[in-house]
């Protein structure tokens, strides 16, 4: 495939163009204080896994509106008692939930507390999921898939309650007695690395104890660019959509614009670890890096950050090598 973005020195240049709503910041207040007139209700059931090295349980918290979203927490079983862990929370992929409880333990086998949140309304493909959305704008008129779901409306559009119980998943894992609320790492590849900025974002000045952000080949980033250069995956949902709703365009961006990862990324406070594909179709390179340059740009203390960049990699970015990276990231960020 050709490179069909910006080469690699105007990427580290470019700039978003979106510009947030004057009310984002208190659009947001608003939907984690509605979350919040909830109890958070976590629980941990154990679960029988058939890894020796793994405890492993099945978590339920309140999300966005107080609905019920599902999760797995992994633990090392060999774990030193009165000892807190720190949290590695991980956000999935489009269309995939938390999976089977045996799936991912990777954070857990390296020594982490590993919480993996399920995304409402789908587990469809890729992993299983098991959360519902029951909320009423899920059966309104929209494109197969979630990315239209809502979008009339920015009260009503899906991500604002994924982006909730994103934020929700953060303090349901602070809440387990065995981890360390003031070490939270929160990572995810593509969707998942958008929810990792929207929950970091919407922690900022709002919940203590997140101290490092990794999103790999992130989505959610720049809906304007990406709607126009994306030819694979979930942006393409959007302009399907408008294809048949031709007036529809300026109302759905700005809603849209409530969502964008561009905002959420430049209220960051934790240093971050980025990932992008030069050839990635799905979540275009100029989308990522727009999201990149703008991260901690509010914050009073600009956090370090770092990219790595996979020239010849389409949307699946670096995989094992990317986790590799990660692993020294998280090891840097806890001994420093």
């Amino acid at each position: 495939m050709p490179l069909f973005d910006l080469p690699l020195g105007q990427l580290e240049r470019h700039e978003s163009t979106a510009t947030v709503p004057e009310d984002f910041d208190a659009f947001w207040d608003a939907s984690i204080a509605e979350a919040r007139e909830f109890e958070l209700a976590a629980s941990f059931e154990p679960v029988e896994n058939l890894l020796p090295l793994i405890d492993s349980y099945d978590v339920s918290f309140a999300g966005f509106g107080g609905d019920t979203i599902k999760g797995w927490l992994h633990l090392p079983a060999h774990r030193i008692p009165g000892e807190n862990l720190p949290v590695v929370v991980q956000y999935i992929g489009y269309s995939g939930g938390r999976g089977l409880v045996q799936q991912d333990t990777a954070w857990a086998q390296a020594g982490y507390a590993h919480f993996i949140m399920d995304t409402r309304g789908q587990g469809y493909g890729g992993l299983l999921g098991e959360t519902s959305d029951p909320h009423p704008s899920a059966g309104g008129v929209a494109h197969p898939g979630l990315m239209t779901r809502g979008i009339s409306n920015r009260e009503d559009y899906y991500y604002r309650r994924a982006y909730v119980d994103s934020f929700r998943a953060i303090e349901a894992a602070q809440s387990h007695a065995e981890i360390d609320e003031n070490k939270v790492i929160v990572t995810g590849i593509s969707q998942g690395g958008g929810l990792a900025i929207a929950a970091a974002g919407l922690a900022a000045g709002r919940l203590d104890g997140v101290i490092g952000v990794m999103p790999d080949v992130p989505f959610l980033q720049d809906f304007s660019r990406s709607i126009d250069l994306a030819v694979r995956g979930p942006y393409p949902e959007i302009a399907s959509f408008l294809k048949r709703h031709r007036t529809s365009y300026e109302s759905s961006l700005e809603v849209l614009n409530y969502y964008d990862g561009v905002h959420l990324a430049s209220r960051c406070t934790a240093p971050a670890l980025y990932s992008c594909a030069g050839l990635d179709d799905v979540c275009p390179p100029s989308t990522v890096y727009g999201s990149f340059n703008a991260y901690g740009r509010q914050a009073a203390l600009q956090p370090a950050k770092s990219i790595e960049y996979y020239r010849f990699n389409n949307h699946e970015g670096g995989q094992e090598h990317q986790w590799v990276r990660q692993l020294h990231y998280v090891a840097d960020l806890l001994a420093a």
